[in-house]
């Protein structure tokens, strides 16, 4: 990822204060305000955020616990440094390929009784964040802490809340529920959405979380109306459900969450603004932002379509990698069961064992990593964390032997700061060897693929295993959304595509649901596969010759320039994303009839396009029921179109 354009710094030290004084940060267009400082109590670190005029965030406080230092006592400014940073960087795995990064940042060292800590904060356009640093001090070498801010709201705004986190339940994965923020319940996921207004939505959010614990949200006791963000504590034994991989062992969710050497830096507090779902979802790239450049020659890391094979048969193999090649996608991905049983902590990722549940075999990977390779396509493989987890430095290399491109970690521990180190440092050693990784199950990105590129998506979202209906994609693409890439696994033959929604509606999450690696045909197998049809994998069906499969071939994983045409929450949801000179737009509608009105203005000026429109027709005779109907268009075109409920379409325009 290379840098463009220019950075501007302006540093300004000011002298020692024996008073607390209020601090204010403005973004560059003056839009968003975090204010410092500005409580009635000395003794807080306190701080508001407003957009425009209107406060959003009340005077709140960030409360720091630590063994090694007190942070008791009233709070003193030594120093203030100021920061302003334009600039732009550029990316070949996002939803944009150029992106902004506007801020003004201010640094203030404080001492809090005798402890000294500073607390960084920077304004963007698009919303504003904060960490804190805890320097040396005291000869102390390190330290133990706890985190709590209230933020405190003047009203009971509706939120958009995951469901409670207990033993045995996913949350990152569960479904999303509009309630009163006095009704949050414990463990809310971030981002969190907060509607303060008609015009004025903001999310709540977290930025670089590499070495510390998860943050999650819960109700609040600071004030009326306020929600609480805490640390997760330690899992001492990890137990999982074997069937969705839900924690069920015990958190230890008293004393201390992070155990760090001095000096210190937290991640980011995040308050995300815009003025609608669209505004907030377009420039979710904040979250990026707040996380170093990239790491690593990534030159390498390839995004692309996967099509995941199931019968873990050499036989299988092939027939993957021949349709792969024949259809533009990328890669192909072997599941569970190639080596052992996942579930079992013995299980060996540097053999091919096969789980006679999963497969009888052969399951030759070295011929069909050769074979792969000479067609020009990449090969995945799953595991499982148990054969993750203290063994990558044996595993990575014989995978890198065998010709493997890409890891998709499975089962993944998540929330205690042991939990994310080793997640991260596994992503950091997989880049050693060019292996570009998924993370699935209940992990969701804070930003870290800026800097290592070859972490290209990641689950963390109720996608299409849990049969959900387009309302439920609705509501993810707005909120679960806001933090980046979210691998759906999208169905297309399945029988399940009837209750989700639509073959068209199915067609548009590739454009609705940003994945750098976008896996097509989950439950469905390629034509010359063997057949395997038995309760694993739901209802398996042959991946056919319909038309408009050309969509999935011509449609791209990454993008240059994305806008949010039509953004109403559980509803309706239209997104054009362009890739080069072509555009493609995705619309995913919910449970009532829509007229839906296409304004092409974002099209170039004084240029002639041709597009295929892709809609669910019951006429046609195919097994999907898809239609193909080709236009010409310019930026003065607009399409009106009667989308029914739980229907959708897709677009493929191209200019002359």
């Amino acid at each position: 990822m290379k840098k463009v354009l220019l950075v501007i710094c302006v540093l300004s030290i000011f002298s020692s204060c024996k008073t607390q004084e209020t601090i204010e940060l403005l973004s560059p267009d003056a839009s968003k305000k975090m204010v410092f400082l500005n409580g009635e109590n000395k003794n807080d670190i306190t701080f508001s955020v407003f957009y425009g005029t209107q406060q959003v965030v009340e005077t709140s406080v960030l409360e720091l616990v630590a063994d090694a230092l007190d942070f008791k006592g009233e709070v003193v400014v030594e120093n203030i440094e100021k920061t302003s940073v334009n600039t732009t960087w550029d990316s070949n795995f996002s939803e944009l390929s150029s992106i902004p990064d506007h801020y003004n940042q201010i640094k203030i060292y404080l001492k809090q009784g005798k402890a000294k800590l500073n607390v960084i904060a920077r304004a963007y356009n698009e919303g504003v964040a904060f960490a804190y640093e805890i320097p040396k001090q005291n000869n102390v070498e390190d330290i133990k802490l706890s985190e709590n801010i209230n933020y405190n709201f003047t009203e009971d705004y509706p939120v958009w809340s995951t469901p409670k986190r207990e033993k045995g339940k996913l949350t990152a994965q569960g479904e999303y529920k509009k309630i009163p923020l006095s009704q949050l319940k414990e463990g809310c996921e971030r981002p969190l959405l907060v509607e303060v207004a008609d015009s004025i939505k903001i999310a709540l959010a977290e930025a670089r979380l590499v070495d510390y614990a998860r943050l999650s949200y819960n109700k609040g006791t600071a004030s009326k109306f306020s929600i609480q963000s805490s640390l997760d504590g330690k899992i001492q034994d990890t137990k999982q459900d074997l069937v969705t991989g839900a924690i069920i062992s015990e958190r230890n969710d008293k004393g201390f969450k992070i155990h760090q050497k001095l000096p210190i830096m937290s991640p980011w507090r995040v308050v995300m603004m815009g003025n609608s779902y669209a505004d907030l979802l377009e420039k979710n790239y904040i979250i990026q932002n707040l996380n170093p450049p990239s790491a690593i020659d990534d030159s390498w890391v390839e995004p692309g379509k996967v099509l995941r094979e199931t019968t873990l048969t050499t036989k299988g193999g092939f027939a993957a990698i021949d349709f792969v090649a024949s259809h533009n996608m990328q890669y192909v991905h072997f599941d569970a069961g190639w080596y052992g049983n996942e579930m079992d902590n013995k299980s060996d990722a540097t053999t091919v064992t096969l789980d006679p549940k999963r497969s009888k075999g052969p399951f030759d990977i070295e011929a069909i990593c050769k074979y792969a390779k000479e067609k020009g396509v990449k090969v995945m493989l799953y595991i499982n964390r148990r054969a993750l987890e203290g063994k990558v430095d044996e595993v990575f290399p014989v995978l890198k032997k065998w010709g493997v491109s890409g890891v998709k970690y499975g089962f993944v521990r998540v929330g205690d700061q042991d939990a994310t180190a080793w997640m991260h440092e596994a992503v950091k050693k997989a880049a050693k060897y060019k292996l570009v990784i998924d993370i699935h199950d209940e992990y969701r990105p804070t930003g870290f693929s800026r800097t290592y590129p070859n972490l290209l998506t990641q689950e963390g979202i109720r996608g299409d295993e849990e049969t959900v209906p387009n309302e439920h994609t609705l509501i993810t693409m707005f909120t679960r959304m806001l933090a980046g890439a979210a691998d759906n696994t999208v169905c297309y033959y399945n029988k399940r595509v009837d209750k989700m929604g639509s073959h068209a509606s199915q067609m548009a999450k590739t454009v609705c649901v940003f994945s750098p690696l976008q896996f097509l045909y989950w439950y469905d197998k390629a034509p010359a596969a063997p057949v395997k049809d038995d309760g694993l994998w739901g209802d398996t069906k042959t991946i056919g010759n319909e038309p408009e499969l050309e969509f999935f071939n011509n449609v791209p994983t990454t993008w240059d320039e994305t806008k949010v045409l039509q953004a109403e929450i559980g509803e309706i949801g239209v997104i054009a994303r362009r890739k080069g000179n072509d555009w493609f737009v995705g619309c995913i509608n919910g449970t009532k009839a829509q007229q839906v009105v296409v304004d092409f203005s974002f099209l170039e000026a004084n240029e002639s396009y041709n597009a295929k429109l892709y809609t669910d027709d019951e006429t046609v005779n195919t097994r999907t029921k898809v239609k193909i109907t080709e236009s010409e268009l310019n930026n003065q075109s607009k399409l009106n179109l009667s989308v029914k409920a739980n229907n959708g379409f897709v677009m493929h325009i191209k200019k002359q």
